[in-house]
C-alpha cells in the first residue's frame, strides 16, 4: 500500500479516473493508482477536490492535515471500519488494574530496552564511555518489571528517559547543538526531527488503531488528555527509538543534513527543517517504514516496519478480545 507525502506549498490533490492526482505549482503531476492508496498526509496550504475527498471517504483512505511544520491539526476518516462490540470490550480495559500493569510492563520495558540498543549503536564510534547510565537504565527497567502500579511504571520510565536523552546529547554530531528534549517549541535541529517524527508516527498509529475498528481515545497507559489519543501514545512508546530516534539520529551524523537546513524566526519560536530538508527526512523516514527487518519474535520471516506496526496492533486486538495480556509481545531490537 501507498502512502502519498504532500509538503508543496500551492499544490492540489485530485481524482483523475481511477488515480489520485497531485498538480504541483510547476505544472509537474504526480499520480498513484486508488486501490493502492492508504493514507494522504498534507503539510501547509495543500487543497483537495470535492471529489477527492469524496472518494477518500469511500475507499477509506485517511487524510491527515499538519501545518507546514509537521504541528498536528486534524483528520478526515471513513467510519465504515467502526467495530462497536470491539470498542466494548476495549473500553472495559480501564477497570482491569491488572491488565493495565502488565501491559504497561511490557511496553516501558522494551522502550528502554531499545532506548540501550541505540546508545549502543551510537556510541560504537564515540570514545564516550556510557557503561554506568547504561546500568543506571537497566536499573530503572527491573523496576518497571517489579512496578505494581501504571504510575510508578511511567515513573521509572521519565527517569530512564531523562538518561538516555542526557547522553544522546554526547553522541549527535556537535555541531547540532542538543541539551535534552525540548518539545513546543522544539529548540534544536535533534528536537525538531523528533518531534515531527513522532507526531507522524503517532497519526499511522491512530489510523491503524481505527482501520482495527478500535478507539483511539481509549489508552491504557498513558492518562486520559482532551483530544488526545492516549492508545496511539500507548502503542507507539516501543517505537520510538526504533524508528524516529534512530533515523534523526542516523541523518545528522551521517552528515545528510547540515546545520544550514534548519530555521528560526523571531515571530515563530522553535527550530524548524527548511522545505528541501524537510522533504528529505521525510523521504528518509518512509525509506525506514518501509525497510524489512525480523524483530518480530512471533513470525519466522521479514516484514516492513509498517507491517510490523499492523502485526503489533492487531496482536494488541486479540490481547483485549482474550483477555490476555501475554498474547502482546512488543518489539525488542538488537
Amino acid at each position: 500500500m501507498s502512502y502519498l507525502y504532500v509538503s508543496e506549498q500551492g499544490a492540489y490533490i485530485g481524482i483523475n479516473g481511477n488515480r489520485f492526482q497531485v498538480k504541483y505549482k510547476d505544472g509537474m503531476i504526480k499520480s498513484i493508482p486508488a486501490e493502492t492508496l492508504e493514507v494522504i498526509e498534507v503539510f501547509g496550504k495543500v487543497q483537495l477536490t470535492t471529489q477527492c475527498v469524496a472518494e477518500c471517504l469511500k475507499r477509506g483512505v485517511s487524510v491527515i492535515y499538519y501545518s507546514i511544520n509537521g504541528a498536528y491539526y486534524g483528520r478526515l476518516v471513513s467510519t465504515t471500519h467502526v467495530n462497536v462490540q470491539r470498542q466494548r470490550k476495549q473500553a472495559a480495559i480501564a477497570n482491569d488494574d491488572v491488565f493495565k500493569v502488565d501491559f504497561s510492563r511490557k511496553i516501558i520495558s522494551a522502550k528502554i530496552r531499545n532506548q540501550m540498543v541505540i546508545l549502543r549503536r551510537y556510541a560504537r564510534n564515540k570514545d564516550i564511555d556510557i557503561e554506568r547510565p547504561l546500568v543506571e537504565m537497566q536499573i530503572m527497567q527491573k523496576k518497571v518489571i517489579c512496578a505494581k502500579t501504571v504510575e510508578q511504571i511511567m515513573g521509572y520510565e521519565g527517569t530512564a528517559a531523562r538518561i538516555y536523552f542526557k547522553i544522546l546529547a554526547l553522541l549527535i554530531d556537535p555541531k547540532f547543538t542538543f541539551s535534552g528534549r525540548s518539545r513546543r517549541p522544539p529548540r534544536d535541529p535533534f528536537n525538531s526531527m523528533i518531534s515531527l517524527g513522532y507526531s507522524i508516527i503517532l497519526n499511522e498509529i491512530y489510523g491503524k488503531i481505527e482501520g482495527k475498528g478500535l478507539n483511539p481515545y481509549f489508552g491504557v497507559m498513558h492518562k486520559d488528555r482532551e483530544k488526545h489519543p492516549t492508545l496511539a501514545s500507548d502503542l507507539m512508546e516501543e517505537w520510538r527509538a526504533v524508528l524516529i530516534d534512530s533515523t534523526a539520529l542516523s541523518m545528522l551524523n551521517g552528515h545528510e543534513l547540515s546545520v544550514d537546513d534548519f530555521y528560526s524566526e523571531m515571530d515563530q519560536p522553535g527550530v524548524f527543517l527548511t522545505q528541501d530538508a524537510f522533504k528529505l527526512y521525510i523521504k528518509k523516514l518512509e525509506n525506514k517504514f518501509r525497510a524489512d527487518s525480523r524483530y518480530l519474535s512471533y513470525i519466522d520471516y521479514a516484514v516492513s516496519f509498517r507491517r510490523a506496526l499492523d502485526f503489533q496492533i492487531g496482536q494488541f486486538v486479540k490481547a483485549i478480545e482474550t483477555e490476555d495480556v501475554d498474547v502482546y509481545t512488543p518489539i525488542v531490537i538488537r
